[in-house]
């Protein structure tokens, strides 16, 4: 009963094989013409061609941008008084809270006095016998010397009687002297802040018995108004440093963790007098007047120091700078509406803006988004357009040590503590300027080493 229907199978599949067979031969004989072939992917690539690309623009605009060295460093405090007791005694009191101002002259700690008090009430109690002493002695010179004028008496006794009187004279002074170093002593258990700041935490508590030979003191004071940042610099940007202290005090500015918001604005005191050997770093003290307390001791922050500025520099975003094998190229927006490739000339770059030196006109629309998808003649898209140029003054250029196009990395700052930042270095220098001694063998101005690799140990 099975048997028909496995037949009628075979048959339509030996019909379905035939006419795929015959197909196949067919295209075997007519194959398709290279014209046909060429016309067909000719079609597809001008249809990706056609794709419009969408793109966010940016226009270059002319400003001053600053040329800047950026750095690590470690906040110091102006003067710190370990406060230590110079006499033995027992502590009685602190009176003084943690963590408040104090100024010059105020009591922050207090010495049992009684045993010196006793001392100096015993210096000036022989004093007065001594002076007692004297006043009986200088009666008898004059009585052994009216007696010796008369011939009543020896002249010997005149004599001996003068020494005695200039012995306790002597014997008085001493006296005093015993006096001020009793009251010295008594007045070394009142301890007196010897400078404006602000207490830390107690290091001995009340009702210890404290020597003068101890190591640890009984508090620290530091003054935190004004303070100082100490940071390193390389070797080579020392004299880009020393040309700004020329024409007046180079501004140095403090900056939070994301080197963008501003902590505060201070100025170079001093620039040491010799380079570390082991580094090739020059330490740098900057004084900030810290009206806020927003810089503490022993803290790392950013610097930014300002050593020249370029003039009416033509930039743009940092993001609209590509690279390539003939160097560095933007995207201009062209009146058609199409991505335009455009070799430029880069000066001073950071993660903000670019400087161009050459190959940009200023008000050109430069695309900074899309290059994934952009090839020059692309057609575009603008969704939309950014600012160029608003964070140049919180994150400026770098400087060389030429004041050319580069970027020096932050070094370690004084006490510890690596935070480098890499910044990309330009093609160029900025009009004005020298040619800085390292630029990429293509002259595209590639990614710039970073010259501070030295850190202060």
């Amino acid at each position: 009963m099975k048997f028909p229907q496995n037949r009628r199978f075979l048959i339509a599949a030996g019909a379905v094989a035939a006419l795929a067979v015959a197909v196949g031969g067919w295209r075997f004989a007519h194959p398709p013409s290279r014209e046909d072939a060429a016309s067909s992917h000719r079609g597809r690539r001008h249809g990706d061609a056609a794709e419009v690309v969408p793109v966010t623009v940016a226009s270059a605009r002319v400003e001053d941008v600053p040329v800047t060295i950026d750095a690590v460093g470690t906040v110091q405090a102006l003067n710190t008084a370990t406060i230590r007791t110079q006499v033995d005694g027992r502590l009685v009191k602190l009176p003084f809270n943690e963590g408040e101002d104090v100024k010059k002259g105020d009591v922050v700690a207090l010495i049992e006095p009684d045993l010196y008090k006793a001392q100096y009430d015993q210096a000036v109690a022989k004093k007065a016998q001594d002076e007692a002493t004297l006043a009986n002695a200088r009666v008898d010179l004059v009585r052994y010397k009216k007696l010796t004028v008369g011939n009543y008496g020896s002249q010997q006794q005149y004599d001996t009687q003068k020494a005695l009187v200039a012995q306790l004279e002597a014997q008085v002074r001493a006296d005093q002297a015993a006096i001020d170093s009793a009251k010295t002593t008594l007045g070394y258990t009142t301890i007196a802040s010897p400078i404006d700041g602000r207490t830390g935490i107690r290091l001995v508590d009340v009702g210890n018995i404290l020597h003068a030979s101890d190591a640890t003191g009984i508090l620290v004071i530091t003054q935190l108004k004004p303070i100082y940042v100490i940071f390193t610099i390389p070797q080579q940007a020392l004299p880009a440093v020393q040309r700004a202290q020329e024409k007046g005090i180079p501004h140095v500015t403090a900056l939070g963790p994301d080197n963008a918001a501003v902590i505060e604005t201070g100025e170079v005191s001093v620039i040491d007098n010799q380079i570390d050997q082991a580094t090739g770093t020059a330490r740098i003290k900057a004084t900030f007047a810290n009206p806020t307390l927003h810089l503490w001791p022993g803290q790392f922050v950013n610097v930014r120091l300002t050593v020249d500025t370029v003039k009416n520099a033509i930039v743009t975003p940092s993001t609209a700078i590509q690279r390539g094998p003939s160097g560095a190229f933007v995207y201009v927006l062209g009146n058609d509406g199409q991505a335009v490739m455009t070799p430029v000339v880069t000066g001073q770059q950071d993660e903000n803006i670019a400087v161009i030196v050459k190959g940009l006109d200023k008000d050109a629309q430069v695309i900074t988004t899309g290059f994934a998808r952009l090839s020059n003649g692309s057609p575009v898209h603008v969704v939309s357009t950014v600012e160029t140029g608003s964070p140049a003054s919180s994150a400026p250029a770098r400087a060389s040590d030429d004041g050319s196009a580069r970027s020096w990395s932050g070094a370690k700052g004084s006490g510890g503590g690596e935070r480098g930042r890499h910044r990309r270095g330009g093609d160029a220098p900025a009009p004005g300027a020298q040619h800085s001694e390292t630029q990429p063998a293509d002259g595209g101005g590639g990614d710039a080493p970073s010259t501070a690799g030295a850190q202060a140990k």
